[in-house]
């Protein structure tokens, strides 16, 4: 009985022991996968994520006000853009500082000041919201360059420059819509990191393309 008891014993011991360690396999990916990343670059997938969500959320509210169809269609592609930065936010187990917020409201000081800033500056006029876009794809396009050279993964690195030639085929498209309308010739601009952008200012070109 002794013999037996024992060996009953030991089974349910290996039994707990094969649990703790299922549960520990089920959590442990996520955050060995999280302490792989330097603090920066978490920090800095966290702003990207942030970043496009301002761009989403200003294209969103000009298309309301204006009806171009190049806000709601770059709208769209930010919001892809924003899932691929939700995706390594998964795979890394990162926060996502734009988890239920609503359009317009952000969690970075800094973005939220910026989306006001950008958002007065289009309600002037349509000159001045398709301007707004050239602003927001020149500051992305550093943005993702800086996060670019801060990363050694390979997965990040790929989705950042998946992003930056996206911002590269919406700069060229606003650049060009506000020459249209405008006949402004905008001169790339991209402003020094950590500062915060003012209106590229453009020259005017007549019609030339």
């Amino acid at each position: 009985m002794n013999a037996g008891k024992k060996f009953r014993n030991l089974i349910v011991s290996l039994s707990v022991l094969s649990a703790l360690v299922l549960s520990v396999l089920m959590v442990s990916p996520a955050a060995a996968a999280t302490s792989s990343l330097s603090a920066d670059e978490i920090a800095g997938v966290q702003f990207m994520r942030e970043e496009e969500k301002l761009a989403h959320d200003v294209y969103v509210t000009f298309y309301q006000q204006y009806g171009l169809a190049i806000f709601n269609n770059i709208a769209g592609s930010e919001a892809t853009h924003m899932a691929s930065i939700k995706t390594l936010l998964d795979r890394y187990g990162i926060a996502d500082p734009a988890a239920g917020q609503p359009i317009g409201v952000f969690t970075n000081r800094e973005l939220q000041a910026l989306y006001n800033q950008l958002i007065a500056q289009g309600n002037q006029s349509l000159a001045a919201a398709l301007q707004v876009g050239v602003t927001i794809e020149q500051v992305d396009i550093r943005d993702l360059q800086t996060r670019l050279a801060g990363t050694t993964h390979s997965d990040i690195k790929s989705v950042y420059n998946n992003l930056l030639r996206g911002s590269t085929n919406h700069l060229r498209a606003f650049t060009n819509q506000l020459q249209t309308q405008t006949g402004t010739v905008t001169q790339p601009q991209y402003p020094a990191a950590g500062t915060t952008p003012s209106t590229p200012a453009g020259r005017r070109g007549g019609n030339r393309r």
